[in-house]
């Protein structure tokens, strides 16, 4: 099943000072987010796969939207993570189908490789609702530097019956990190891990 997508929204975030220092090279944050519709809507279903399957179509959607808005190439994002708000008329395993089965594959595609599990978070919502995607270091999960977040919401969504799907990408850590673990340039992205 196609999604059926009501609205898209990128945002790219930019932060250039820390503390009144410059921040360089600057850090990029963007994320992407679709507005859809939830096909479970107002009903129990056993089976979840338009879900799962909507959730593979936007995994490579909202990933090239973040590479494309950023202006980098695919091996040049750092990290990643992904989030969904289930309308009343849901339920918070339509968030799960959405995120886990099968949209991480088509987004480590879209940022050349991902070898560390793909941080999310899911909740119920109504209009407005933000939730914070986290972000970690798409090769290894021990790069302390790319523990981080973004803000996402829509102001007229996710109805009852819509789902709201954010994936976000970066092209760099926190700006000014300085609490040690792993160095991004030590990371050999073979576990997931370091």
């Amino acid at each position: 099943m196609k999604a059926r997508i009501r609205k898209l929204i990128t945002c790219v975030e930019e932060t250039r000072l820390e503390m009144g220092r410059p921040v360089s090279p600057v850090t990029r944050k963007a994320v992407a987010m679709a507005v859809i519709a939830n096909p479970y809507a107002g009903r129990y279903s056993e089976n979840l796969d338009e879900l799962i399957a909507i959730g593979e179509e936007l995994g490579e959607l909202l990933g090239q939207r973040c590479i494309d808005a950023l202006g980098i190439e695919p091996d040049q994002a750092e990290s990643y993570g992904k989030a969904a708000i289930v309308g009343e008329g849901g339920e918070l395993e339509h968030a799960a189908a959405l995120l886990h089965p099968k949209l991480g594959a088509p987004l480590r595609k879209a940022v050349g490789r991902g070898a560390a599990l793909v941080p999310s978070a899911k909740k119920m919502g109504g209009l407005g609702a933000a939730i914070d995607v986290p972000l970690g270091h798409k090769d290894a999960a021990f790069v302390r530097s790319h523990f981080d977040a973004i803000e996402a919401s829509v102001q007229d969504a996710p109805r009852a019956a819509e789902i709201v799907v954010a994936v976000a990408v970066t092209d760099s850590g926190r700006p000014a990190p300085r609490v040690g673990g792993l160095l991004k340039h030590e990371i050999k992205g073979e576990d997931g891990l370091r």
